[in-house]
């Protein structure tokens, strides 16, 4: 029993760090966009505004469903938030709206 308080930090740490790694490089990531994918920044407006990746279009998370017709379909979407959080729960919108090519960025900082 006094076991099961560590357990329960090392499987929140462990999802915190697989929430930020997203499934595509920062590389790999990069490339796509310099060869037309469409960089989708899916934090909210304030943040977009406090600083973002160059070439991102802001579209809230929370928003996305109702905006899904200003994303692109015809080319890859590379979707990032500040944690992976977000990212991650985009990316899974676009892919059951029928997006083909997405790939989740996660956090900003991993550009």
């Amino acid at each position: 029993m006094k076991f099961l308080p560590w357990i329960a930090l090392a499987l929140v740490v462990g999802y915190m760090l697989l929430a930020r790694r997203g499934d595509v490089s920062g590389a790999d990531a990069r490339r796509l966009v310099e060869q037309g994918a469409t960089l989708l920044d899916v934090r909210t407006p304030g943040e977009f505004a406090a600083g973002h990746l160059p070439g991102a279009v802001n579209i809230p998370v929370q928003s996305l469903p109702a905006r899904l017709g200003e994303v692109p379909k015809d080319r890859p979407v590379v979707v990032y938030c500040r944690s992976g959080q977000r990212s991650g729960s985009a990316a899974r919108q676009l892919k059951q709206a029928g997006f083909g090519a997405v790939h989740d960025l996660g956090a900003m900082s991993r550009w």
